[in-house]
């Protein structure tokens, strides 16, 4: 079993069957003509759980054979122009090969000892990205497995500098319409369930900071600790953005830790037309950044920022095996002292491909092309009496619902949620869905610079279809 292992007599062995795979995954892209194909578990799930794990195939072509009947034949496609649900972007071919040079080097950037010039090149990422924020010299970050672990990250250090020997005065601020990891954080740090206040938002889903004084004042006046406020740059749902320069005003007024959750907006640092949308982020204590949604990479490849690097000592422990305290005065860069991981990938490599690739403005003007489509589909949506469209779009997030008229709203829900599974069941586009105000939604999430304006027509011409169908078939059983 020793031919397996990667080494210098397996070298070419690892060439042929790397180019193998690489060659299959180039014929699949090729030739899909669909997002999806529509499989159901119940059809695939047999098919993956009747292999048995104990008999190995022993051979890579037959691995490869048996991988597409159950992968690729039936993954789900973000390169493809008519997936338009999450925030999954498709990536670009620099980042990719990264992908495929640390995989083989196999890096763990927890200490310097195991990564070298690999701690090097994240910690200049890091320093990139800071400067691009705007957080000033005495910045730092380190890279994280996406947004969900940064946000933890986050409070974590916010907790610790609220410096309270009371968790049960603590309190986090963050918009009711701000991603679900805060409230997860906030379990996870040992806070109840009323230590995130949701604050209310306005028409284009951003912050309301009339109502964050208020209960920031509501909660001074009750003696409790306003930890944190968390804003975002790019709502999940609407990619809305809170108003940053008031937002950091009222933090710094209540001594409030400010996080903004830049996960979807952070493609805007890289933007030449839209980088003043994120005005004030400079102001932040910290900031999450996912280079894997808008920045064009794979999963993972994602970052916390913060602008005082000696937060990140609350995430630092050290044991004599790893990072000894006396590397810290011998000046030897262990990037675990940062991290809430031990062993941890080289994904910062990805990037860096990408950036020399590239180049910065090379990511922003696809980014860009993006937000360009969703403010064309946002026209397409509002001139179709068709569909009701929430908000205009601030990045490329397009939410909306079919509505025929004189149609009870609940049925009008349930022509929506059908058309959503019905579309996904035909694997001919995948959407998301979402509520708004008790009610079921569609959600376009346009990361894709080769969707057209005419994609989108087609996509909403087919749910039209699936709704209608629905409603019709439901008038029939009622007669």
């Amino acid at each position: 079993m020793r031919s397996h292992l990667l080494n210098d007599l397996t070298a070419e062995h690892y060439r042929r069957s790397v180019t193998e795979g690489v060659e299959r995954v180039a014929a699949k892209l090729a030739t899909i003509e669909s997002p999806f194909t529509g499989v159901t578990v119940d059809a695939l799930a047999p098919r993956i759980d009747g292999i048995d794990l104990d008999r190995p195939l022993h051979d890579t072509s037959a691995v490869l054979d048996e991988l597409e009947e159950v992968y690729l034949r039936d993954a789900v496609y973000f390169h493809h122009p008519r997936y338009l649900a999450h925030l999954n972007c498709p990536v670009v071919i620099p980042a990719v090969l990264g992908e495929a040079v640390l995989s083989a080097v196999n890096s763990s950037l927890d200490t310097w000892d195991q990564s070298a010039g690999g701690t090097l090149i994240e910690r200049r990422l890091i320093d990139w990205t800071a400067t691009r924020i705007g957080l000033g010299p005495s910045a730092d970050g380190v890279f994280t497995s996406g947004g969900t672990q940064s946000n933890l990250q986050a409070l974590l250090l916010a907790r610790e500098e609220a410096k309270s020997d009371a968790a049960s005065r603590l309190r986090i601020f963050a918009s009711e319409v701000s991603h679900f990891s805060v409230k997860k954080s906030a379990k996870l740090l040992g806070l109840g369930p009323e230590s995130v206040v949701s604050v209310p938002v306005d028409h284009d889903k951003r912050m309301r900071t009339v109502a964050l004084a208020h209960e920031l004042e509501r909660c001074r006046q009750a003696g409790l600790v306003p930890m944190a406020v968390v804003a975002t740059a790019g709502t999940t749902d609407f990619g809305s953005i809170d108003p940053l320069h008031e937002i950091a005003e009222l933090s710094a007024q209540y001594g409030a830790w400010l996080h903004v959750d830049a996960a979807y907006g952070c493609g805007l640092l890289v933007s030449r037309t839209r980088r003043a949308l994120l005005d004030g982020i400079e102001r932040a204590d910290s900031v999450t950044v996912d280079y894997h949604k808008s920045f064009f990479q794979p999963v993972s490849s994602s970052a916390l920022l913060v602008r005082d690097a000696s937060t990140l000592r609350h995430a630092t422990y050290h044991a004599e095996y790893l990072n000894p305290r006396r590397m810290v005065t011998e000046r030897i860069p262990n990037q675990v002292d940062k991290s809430l991981q031990t062993t941890r990938r080289f994904d910062a490599l990805k990037l860096w491909m990408t950036l020399r690739t590239m180049g910065a403005d090379g990511i922003g003007e696809l980014f860009d092309e993006v937000c360009d489509l969703a403010r064309e589909g946002y026209g397409l949506l509002a001139a179709d009496p068709r569909f009701d469209v929430v908000v205009e779009p601030s990045l490329s997030t397009l939410v909306f619902r079919y509505v025929p008229a004189a149609t009870d709203p609940a049925e009008i829900d349930r022509a929506n949620l059908h058309a959503r599974a019905a579309l996904f069941a035909s694997g001919d586009a995948v959407v998301a869905g979402t509520k708004v105000d008790g009610r079921h939604y569609l959600k376009f999430t346009l990361l894709n610079p080769e969707t057209t304006p005419d994609d989108i027509a087609a996509v909403l011409g087919l749910i039209a279809g699936h709704a209608e169908q629905y409603l019709g078939e439901t008038l029939d059983r009622a007669s």
